[in-house]
């Protein structure tokens, strides 16, 4: 096992910012993900192509926060790394494979939308399920693809004789990993995140000068409203949980590869790529909300699931009252 001492890097925000934000995430992600996955899975007779793209976000997002637990030990440990060298290249493996396939899915969920809102004909041919698991496929081999270096990169090592699980890699191999980094910054968010702007914007301005010619009621201009609001809100949301995390980590890893002597810089950068982590993972738990239940459709369905419930609890309810009133008059 390999030995490094480097710059002392302050660590007290790390032991409970992450494993709370962790620990939540889990279990957000967790019971949203699996319930989206669910009705989509069991509820859907006629599988369309959201459909498809739906259950592959729900699964990347699922199996993203099922590699956090280990995470979660670790980080309350102050960082010690207990599982061995194989585990902490699987689990960094799977984290980032799962992030990744969740940008891209979602980019393909954009481009889906955007045909059906800008181009509607040339959408019938292009909206198909052949073509959803094709683009699906092509996502989860595509992710593996890009992040399969990270099981030669990432290892355990020991740092001022804690065990640890490099992230990314040991010091030592940070101007080698430094490309790679830059690769993934530009091919794995970059690139989704400028096809996701575009492909929304585009849809507001659609939405906006179609409706603009035709609005004639209240009612109209509601539900144009309302589709902007959505739109903007995704769009907003896939901003602010991936942009901040990838810019504070591409410039923690200039620092460290061009810097590694200025160490309250690197103490700077690492705490505000560190302070970043739980806000990309909280993407995991708004795109059930975003996508599932920002839906007209599901709306319905998860508005009637709950009738039925109150109407199931309702007569247990007053049958507990006429018996308690029996009684007290007996």
């Amino acid at each position: 096992m390999e030995h490094f001492r480097i710059c002392p890097v302050s660590s007290y925000y790390q032991r409970i910012l992450l494993p709370v934000s962790y620990s939540l995430v889990f279990l957000l992600g967790l019971s949203l993900n699996g319930a989206l996955l669910w009705c989509v899975c069991c509820g859907t007779r006629r599988w369309s192509s959201t459909a498809i793209y739906m259950s592959n976000l729900a699964m990347a997002d699922l199996l993203y926060v099922l590699a956090m637990p280990p995470l979660i030990i670790a980080n309350a440990m102050d960082g010690l790394w207990p599982f061995g060298n194989v585990l902490c290249k699987c689990v960094r493996f799977f984290f980032f494979v799962n992030l990744h396939c969740s940008m891209m899915f979602l980019t393909c969920i954009s481009v889906h939308r955007f045909l059906g809102v800008c181009f509607p004909i040339a959408a019938v041919r292009h909206r198909t399920k052949r073509v959803a698991l094709f683009a699906s496929g092509t996502v989860w081999v595509l992710a593996a693809a890009e992040i399969f270096p990270t099981l030669v990169f990432a290892h355990t090592g020991v740092i001022n004789n804690v065990t640890v699980c490099f992230e990314m890699t040991n010091p030592e191999h940070f101007k080698v990993y430094f490309p790679y980094g830059l690769f993934l910054a530009v091919v794995g968010f970059l690139v989704p995140f400028l096809v996701v702007v575009t492909c929304y914007c585009s849809m507001m301005r659609a939405l906006y000068c179609r409706a603009a010619d035709r609005i004639s009621n209240c009612r109209a201009a509601c539900m144009r409203n309302k589709s902007l609001y959505t739109l903007l809100a995704v769009c907003l949301v896939f901003v602010v949980c991936f942009v901040p995390y990838h810019v504070a980590r591409t410039v923690y890893l200039f620092v460290r590869v061009y810097m590694p002597e200025d160490c309250a810089l690197v103490n700077t950068a690492m705490i505000s790529f560190k302070a970043w982590k739980p806000v990309v993972s909280l993407n995991c738990c708004a795109n059930p909300l975003l996508y599932f239940f920002g839906s007209g459709r599901h709306r319905e369905k998860v508005r009637a699931w709950l009738w039925r419930r109150k109407k199931r609890v309702q007569p247990s309810v007053c049958l507990v009252d006429v018996g308690s009133a029996n009684r007290s008059g007996g």
